[in-house]
């Protein structure tokens, strides 16, 4: 079954289905009506001579140069030309059909004046797999994601370049392979396809479904470590958390007692310290932050998935055209960035877990680096190294993107949100995130090796599963390919989807 575009219902993960997955969509009925509706308002204001801002204008600096009948219908070209004007690597496909979903809804909302030709053009490269290739580096998220976006929308013309089928070819020949007709641009068209922050907010709306999983691995892996170094339970009790109030950190206390639910930990078998290092017991308020945080930038993603993002803004309800700013990425831009410092905060309390897991001093009987052979072997040592790495690199990248703003357009645009920034680093960020969790999980298992008694149902199940990825450590052997391989599996949910397995799924709080 399809996925409607009414403008006013698409989630975060109708984004995933339609960005990874391929989930075809169609436009709603009311939405079909109210473009056509806005375009016809908009063709009788151009008929009628009235000055519009990027119809039969100039834009940016050039906002006041009035444009003539030719000028305006070579306009719309001339201005995809000269936005396309990024550089680097093709933004992965998943992330341009994440945008291009993004503006169709745009769209729908039935304010942005363009033909109903160029909104089916995008809905049928979506559902026919032809994706436009768009440079990764140039948008500053003001004015929307220009670079980027008008990259995309040479495709509208049967310009630039697409790819169809795993193949990278001219849009042209894309659009014949696929069926699809080329509908070219007129008055207004050019502008309605790019001016919105889109390619952030369809990159921000992969990533944070990415992270709202990693955030249920993270209580996982501090599960599987609380029971290798017989923590105190204590801090996990619902009462303690219920009465600071912040649901974040009542969730991931409730999650990680589920994932040791029926260990000696939680019975009483096991003699445990009075009070454990913050690392082992403010595990819920820290993980429960970002909790509350991804709350929150799911509901701005969604607003702005939901939202008009477009200037000029044409009412048709009132006949009038307002000018203003529902481009700038800030309200999503803002908030992408606290989640990748976020991450990076979950990040560095693993790798202090991981710490106690390796020094002999902190790990309570523990063998030094996980290993029996100590001196001979170095055991897990190096894998820290890598962990730290891991979290300098992103601890660098957390430095908000939004308050970098560089001047542009001769100080007409002399505030922008540099959203591209926050996208592409929160990935990276995450990137790293997967691996420093990786090593955590490996020395988890292995320090649970070496202890002796009952583990929860959930630690159980995340123990085998890490054991089909990575075998004991029985002597010293190079550990990159068990790093690599760990990293991929938590990136693939594969310790999530084998505790689900085991005991249910771990419970969210957005």
């Amino acid at each position: 079954m399809s996925i409607k575009i009414d403008g006013s219902s698409l989630t975060i993960e109708d984004v995933v289905n339609v960005a990874l997955y391929g989930k075809k969509i169609e436009l709603a009925h009311k939405a079909v009506e109210r473009i056509k509706k806005c375009r016809e308002m908009l063709e009788k204001k151009i008929k009628a001579r009235e000055i519009m801002y990027g119809v039969n204008t100039g834009i940016g600096e050039f906002s006041e140069v009035v444009l003539n009948d030719k000028q305006v219908r070579d306009f719309q070209r001339y201005l995809i030309y000269n936005h396309a004007a990024g550089i680097g690597e093709p933004c992965p496909v998943e992330h341009v059909r994440a945008a291009m979903l993004s503006r169709i809804n745009v769209h729908a909302k039935g304010h942005s004046g363009c033909r109903l030709e160029i909104t089916r053009a995008y809905l049928d490269m979506l559902n026919k797999g032809v994706t436009p290739v768009a440079c990764q580096k140039g948008s500053v998220g003001a004015c929307g994601d220009l670079s980027p976006m008008s990259q995309m929308a040479l495709s509208l013309m049967g310009e630039g370049e697409c790819f169809y089928k795993g193949k990278r070819m001219p849009s042209k020949i894309a659009m014949q392979k696929a069926g699809i007709k080329i509908p070219g641009l007129k008055a207004r068209d050019g502008l309605a396809a790019i001016n919105g922050s889109n390619l952030i907010t369809g990159m921000g709306c992969l990533e944070l479904y990415d992270i709202e999983r990693w955030v249920k691995q993270a209580e996982i892996a501090a599960a599987m470590t609380l029971e290798a170094l017989m923590a105190n339970m204590k801090p996990y009790e619902p009462k303690l958390h219920e009465l600071r109030g912040f649901r974040g950190a009542m969730t991931s206390a409730g999650n990680i007692r589920s994932v040791i639910a029926g260990s000696d930990l939680v019975t009483g078998k096991l003699k445990v310290k009075v009070q454990d290092a913050y690392s082992m017991r403010s595990t819920p308020q820290v993980i429960g932050a970002l909790r509350d945080h991804l709350a929150y930038t799911r509901k701005q993603f969604e607003t702005e998935l939901n939202g008009v993002a477009d200037n000029p803004i044409f009412l048709p309800e009132t006949d009038t055209v307002l000018t203003g700013a529902n481009f700038q990425g800030t309200p999503v831009s803002m908030p992408l960035d606290m989640a990748g410092a976020g991450v990076t905060m979950v990040s560095v309390l693993s790798e202090r877990r991981l710490n106690r897991l390796l020094n002999p001093a902190l790990s309570v009987g523990l063998p030094a680096f996980l290993t029996k052979g100590a001196g001979m072997f170095s055991g897990l040592m190096l894998s820290q190294y890598t962990a730290d790495m891991m979290i300098v690199e992103q601890r660098i990248l957390s430095a908000p993107s939004c308050i970098q703003s560089i001047p542009a357009a001769a100080d007409q645009e002399d505030f922008v949100s540099m959203g591209m920034n926050a996208a592409l680093k929160t990935a990276q960020i995450l990137d790293n995130a997967y691996g420093v969790l990786g090593i955590e999980f490996i020395a988890a298992a292995q320090a649970l090796d070496f202890r002796k008694f009952t583990y929860g149902k959930g630690t159980q199940a995340a123990h085998a599963a890490v054991r089909k990825t990575v075998k004991h450590l029985e002597e010293d052997r190079p550990l990159f390919p068990d790093h690599n391989a760990m990293k991929q599996a938590v990136k693939n949910c594969e310790i999530l989807d084998a505790v689900r397995n085991e005991i249910g799924e771990l419970k969210s709080s957005w």
